[in-house]
């Protein structure tokens, strides 16, 4: 033989033997299975290689009692030998061994092989062969790099550490191969059901590969917004609901989740009884929780603490708010804010509701001749079996939802995630809505003319909570320790006012001495006037504009405490065009 041919021989050689200690591992393998209890299954062979080792032994034990041969690659078959779980390297199989820091196993093509062969004469030929096993399930996991981004310390070396490409090759080849494709711990107990079950052909491996594919999409989505900046933007969720649309016409309405560790996230809501939730229904579950987490994170700035609140809401707007010691008394309150707007609204409290507090919501200031208060949903940190049982509606209108989150709101409770709006043919995107009004002395962009009281000070942090999270324009108007009036919407601030005034007086209040707050400043004279000539005492607006020093000399002339901040840090037009 050539002695330029030596090494060739050698190569071969070495290829041979190491297929042959495949094949004998196999072989060996097989005989550790017991005829009697092995499922004949037409799945045989898994690919183990994961990034959180928790339960992946447990798991692979259950496959090998199942008659599935295991391999894994790296720090996976590690974690399993010292578990004592009988496991197959891959690297075994890779032609002239791995690289000595065995970072490329799982992109080499005998791997992938292994992972694309179909199951034809040929195919199945050709791996044997070769020495390569035909796999067919895959069990492998990404790092948590969307999670990690916003960590800190994280950089650009850390963006390309984390950058999961062998794990993403071996997914990709997987579902292009048809495999069982397992990409989220939370699935291989339903894996192991339907193996047991006899692998129906019920699409449950489609849904898995689509699953891997939609996993790919977000950790690559995260990573092209991490590194083009704010050039590109990626929205991924996982259907988790379906409710009847805004409209009719326009069909169901389909909750995506987005899979974040948000205690306050809708998915981690759970709905205690009642009819699902649509369109109109989680719209105003969200406004909710801007209002009453704005609401909670006043308080704790202002005063340190966070009383009991309660909230309600119709089309999207607050009609009622209350603040104070007793469970009961600040549902009373609440309602009565607007008692005709109410029926048929969403409450959300940050207490827990009991029979007393269900038996308020249901009867408090309802004709003797009424069965019963009508509510589309109530949403609290928990409910008592009582309660649940006594706000039972044979309809099921009326929703039960709970999230214990609720019971711990502050400061800490807004949401920091971007706002996006869909326009057509793409979507907007901007900072959430995080201001908080701070009216303490000691706050440098705060100017104060006139006195205020404590009292005062706390009616106007409910008035702000509930006017920056109204549709703008918009004046609220508060008065002990309970909302009076919303005018909401309107494409004037002197409206604004007069609605505001409206609506208290038309539900029972009267406006003298009360607070009201402002989403912007007052372009004119007549706003503040009106308001004034009403009864109201205290005003919160922002600065900016022409006529500021008009109003000012105004509050100082009839009496009245005026509160001002720039309007470039204060405004609160939120929801402004939606």
């Amino acid at each position: 033989m050539p002695v330029y041919r030596l090494p060739v021989f050698f190569m071969l050689l070495t290829r041979i033997i190491r297929r042959s200690s495949v094949f004998i591992d196999l072989a060996r393998n097989d005989r550790n299975i017991n005829p009697e209890t092995a499922s004949p299954m037409k799945t045989k062979t898994a690919l183990l290689s994961v990034f959180n080792k928790a339960g992946i032994a447990e798991f692979a034990r259950e496959l090998i009692a199942l008659g599935v041969n295991i391999f894994a690659t790296g720090d996976t078959v590690t974690h399993l030998r010292d578990a004592v779980v009988q496991v197959d390297d891959a690297a075994d199989f890779i032609f002239g061994g791995p690289i000595p820091d065995r970072s490329v196993v799982s992109m080499s093509q005998e791997l992938h092989a292994a992972l694309l062969a179909r199951h034809t004469p040929n195919d199945e030929a050709e791996l044997s062969e070769l020495g390569i096993p035909h796999i067919d399930l895959v069990c492998v996991d990404l790092c948590p790099f969307e999670n990690e981004i916003p960590t800190p310390g994280f950089t650009h070396e850390s963006a390309i550490e984390k950058n999961n490409i062998d794990a993403i090759a071996m997914i990709l080849s997987a579902t292009k191969g048809q495999r069982l494709v397992i990409c989220d711990p939370a699935d291989r107990a339903k894996v192991l059901k339907w193996l047991n079950d006899g692998e129906p052909d019920n699409g449950f491996i489609g849904e898995l590969r689509a699953k891997a594919e939609f996993m790919i999409a977000r950790y690559y989505g995260a990573a092209a917004m991490y590194h083009g900046g704010d050039r590109y933007d990626f929205m991924a969720g996982t259907k988790v609901a379906e409710g009847k649309g805004e409209n009719g016409p326009q069909g169901p309405s389909i909750f995506y989740d987005h899979g974040t560790d948000d205690p306050l996230a809708h998915a981690s809501f759970e709905q205690v009884q009642g009819i699902p939730m649509g369109h109109v229904n989680r719209t105003d579950l969200e406004r909710l929780l801007q209002t009453i987490t704005h609401a909670a994170a006043a308080f704790d700035v202002n005063f340190g603490s966070v009383p009991h609140l309660a909230i309600g809401v119709k089309h999207g707007n607050a009609c009622g708010g209350a603040y104070g010691t007793n469970e009961v008394d600040v549902l009373q309150k609440m309602l009565e804010g607007d008692l005709q707007a109410i029926f048929g609204g969403y409450i959300m409290t940050n207490f827990v509701i009991t029979q007393e507090c269900a038996e308020v919501l249901l009867r408090h200031k309802m004709p003797a001749e009424s069965k019963r208060r009508k509510l589309d949903g109530i949403v609290a940190p928990g409910f008592t079996p009582l309660a649940v049982e006594r706000l039972k509606s044979q309809s099921g209108t009326c929703r039960l939802i709970g999230n214990p989150a609720l019971g711990n709101l502050g400061l800490n409770s807004l949401d920091a995630k971007s706002l996006r709006t869909q326009v057509r043919g793409g979507h907007l995107k901007q900072g959430n809505y995080r201001f908080v009004l701070d009216l303490r002395e000691t706050n440098p962009d705060l100017k104060i003319y006139g006195n205020i009281s404590r009292d005062q000070r706390a009616d106007l942090c409910l008035a702000w909570s509930v006017c920056a999270t109204s549709n703008s324009n918009t004046i609220t108007g508060a008065k002990n320790r309970m909302l009076i009036g919303n005018g909401v919407g309107q494409m004037s601030r002197v409206r604004a006012a007069r609605l505001m005034l409206y609506n208290a007086t038309d539900s029972g209040h009267d406006p003298h001495e009360s607070s009201a707050s402002g989403d912007s400043y007052f372009p004119f004279i007549d706003g503040p006037e009106t308001l004034i000539n009403s009864g109201v005492t205290t005003i919160f607006a922002t600065s900016g504009s022409i006529n500021d020093q008009l109003i000012i000399n105004l509050c100082k002339e009839r009496g009245v405490t005026l509160l001002m901040m720039p309007d470039s840090l204060a405004r609160g037009f939120f929801g402004h065009g939606t």
